[in-house]
C-alpha cells in the first residue's frame, strides 16, 4: 500500500508544482484526478467539494477506483458507456447515480475528460466533475423497482455484485465477452420489467452541464499552470502524435491488473523505447515512471553488466524471438542486483509484432508472492497476460493500426 501511494504521490509531484494540491483544494467544485497508468486505475486527487459530498475521508478515496462510489441501482448502460469514453480517451457528460458513504444514493451529472501530455500526447489524467441534480418522481407498479433489485438482505454495497457485477469491477475494463454479458443481462431485465416499475433517470439541465463544463475549465486551467512551472505541460486536447499510436488508457488500465515487474518497449520506434512500464518494475529499480517511458532498457546496464549476455537480448530481438537471461543490472540509486530477465514478442490480432515485453524478477528476492509457481512460470503467466491484453485491445482497433 505504502508504494502504491508512493506512485500517486508522483503522479502529481512529476508532472505539477508542488502548490498544485494547494490552488486546487480553494474550488468548492466536487471533482476527482485519477491516473489511468497506475495500476486500478486510481483517484490520485479528490476535492473538498466531493468529500464532502461523498461522506468518505481523503484517506479513504485516494487510492480507489470510481467504482467504489456505484452500487445495485447504479445503470449497467451508463457505466459501459463512461468505459467507452476511456478507451477512446474522449470526453462525456452523463447522468448516473451514485452512492455515498451511508448507502444513500444520490443522482450527478458526470462530466468526465481526459488531460493530455503536451509532448507527447499522452493521457495523463483524467478529470471528474460531479454536479449533484435533484431527482424526479418515479414511476412504480405494484411496489418493485427494476434497478434495486436486492441480492442481500443486509442492504450492504456488495448486494448487487452477481448481477451487476459489471458496476462493482474495474470502470475501464473493456472485453468484447463481458459487453456481450452485460447486455444480455439488460434484456433480460428488460423483458421481466414490462408492467413493473422503471425508475426514470434524472437528466440534468442546462444549468448544470454548464456548470460542470465551467468547473472542468477553471481545473484545466490550474493544471495548465501548475505544469508549465515544470516544464511538463498538459493540454485539453491531444496537442502532438507520435511516429506510432500511444498506448491507450485501455491498455495501460489492462496491463496494469498484471503484478510482475515489466515493461514493454516498441521497436517501431527510434531506439526501441518504453512505453509501458508497470508499478513494480518502477519499486524494483526505483525510477518514476517518467524517468522511463520513451527510453531505451540500456540505461539499467552498468560498469559491470556483461556485454555478451547484452549482444544475446540484441540477437532474441533481432530474430524476432524469445530470450531467458540472468543480467547484472543497476537501479536509480545506484546499487546493483542480479536480474533474472525474460524477453518475448508480443503479436497483435493480426499476427504483427507489436511490441517486445521484457519481465523482471529480481534474484534471491523473498518479497515475490509467486503462489507456489517457479520464476519462469511466473514469468510466463506475465508474458501471457501481458499478450491477451495486447490481442484483446488490438481485436477492437482501427484495421490500419494492426
Amino acid at each position: 500500500m505504502a508504494s502504491q501511494l508512493l506512485l500517486i504521490e508522483q503522479s502529481f509531484n512529476s508532472r505539477y508544482s508542488v502548490d498544485v494540491r494547494e490552488a486546487l483544494d480553494e474550488f468548492s467544485d466536487s471533482f476527482t484526478i485519477t491516473d489511468p497508468s497506475i495500476s486500478g486505475h486510481p483517484i490520485v486527487f479528490a476535492s473538498r467539494g466531493f468529500l464532502k459530498m461523498s461522506g468518505y475521508s481523503k484517506d479513504e478515496v485516494i487510492g480507489q477506483n470510481g467504482r467504489a462510489f456505484q452500487g445495485p441501482r447504479t445503470n449497467r448502460r451508463s457505466v459501459m458507456e463512461i468505459r467507452e469514453a476511456i478507451r477512446e480517451e474522449r470526453p462525456i457528460q452523463i447522468n448516473l447515480l451514485n452512492y455515498r458513504k451511508d448507502g444513500t444514493p444520490f443522482w450527478m451529472l458526470f462530466h468526465m475528460s481526459p488531460i493530455f501530455c503536451k509532448k507527447d500526447g499522452r493521457v495523463t489524467h483524467f478529470v471528474g466533475v460531479q454536479v449533484p441534480i435533484s431527482r424526479k418522481p418515479r414511476r412504480s407498479v405494484n411496489g418493485i423497482e427494476r434497478n434495486s433489485v436486492d441480492l442481500c438482505e443486509d442492504g450492504s454495497r456488495l448486494r448487487g455484485d452477481i448481477l451487476f457485477g459489471s458496476c462493482r469491477r474495474e470502470v475501464c475494463s473493456d472485453t468484447l465477452v463481458e459487453l456481450g454479458r452485460v447486455l444480455a443481462i439488460e434484456s433480460v431485465l428488460d423483458s421481466d420489467s414490462r408492467g413493473l416499475d422503471i425508475e426514470e433517470s434524472c437528466e440534468a439541465s442546462d444549468v448544470d452541464k454548464q456548470r460542470a463544463a465551467t468547473a472542468f475549465n477553471k481545473i484545466l486551467s490550474v493544471l495548465t499552470l501548475h505544469s508549465e512551472l515544470t516544464g511538463r505541460l498538459v493540454c485539453e486536447e491531444r496537442c502532438s502524435l507520435p511516429e506510432q499510436s500511444l498506448l491507450s488508457s485501455s491498455l495501460n488500465i489492462s496491463l496494469g491488473r498484471i503484478k510482475q515487474s515489466f515493461v514493454l518497449t516498441d521497436p517501431h520506434l527510434a531506439d526501441m523505447p518504453i512505453v509501458y512500464a508497470s508499478d513494480a518494475f518502477l519499486r524494483l529499480t526505483g525510477y518514476a515512471r517518467h524517468e522511463v517511458l520513451g527510453f531505451n532498457c540500456r540505461f539499467l546496464s552498468g560498469v559491470d553488466t556483461d556485454s555478451v549476455t547484452l549482444n544475446r537480448i540484441k540477437e532474441s530481438i533481432r530474430n524476432e524471438q524469445a530470450c531467458t537471461v540472468r543480467i547484472l543490472n543497476y537501479r536509480k540509486d545506484k546499487s546493483s542486483f542480479w536480474n533474472f530477465l525474460h524477453i518475448s514478442p508480443v503479436r497483435n490480432a493480426s499476427g504483427k509484432i507489436a511490441y517486445f515485453v521484457g519481465v523482471q524478477m529480481e534474484e534471491g528476492c523473498k518479497n515475490q508472492d509467486g503462489h507456489g509457481l517457479s520464476p519462469e512460470m511466473r514469468q510466463l503467466s506475465a508474458v501471457g497476460a501481458v499478450k491477451v491484453a495486447v490481442r484483446s485491445l488490438s481485436m477492437g482497433a482501427d484495421p490500419s493500426k494492426s
